[in-house]
């Protein structure tokens, strides 16, 4: 039976190409299949401004939607 799941990867906006690399060994790992990828980046309401702003990055969902197969 195939049946389908959600996993979520939640990372900051400037560790994007690590997250990337996360998610495909993820898939290599556990050969599913994926069906749809989608992601959203939350900003920080304070990050415009001020001193410190160039440290601030933006939070980043990344949602997997896949099938595998259960016995």
């Amino acid at each position: 039976m195939v049946i389908q799941q959600v996993k979520l990867f939640k990372t900051i906006e400037s560790e994007l190409p690590e997250m990337e690399q996360e998610i495909n060994r993820w898939i290599r790992k556990h050969k599913v299949k994926v069906l749809s990828i989608t992601g959203n980046i939350a900003s920080h309401g304070g990050a415009s401004g001020g001193p410190m702003s160039s440290f601030s990055s933006n939070d980043i969902l990344i949602v997997v939607l896949y099938e595998r197969e259960v016995e």
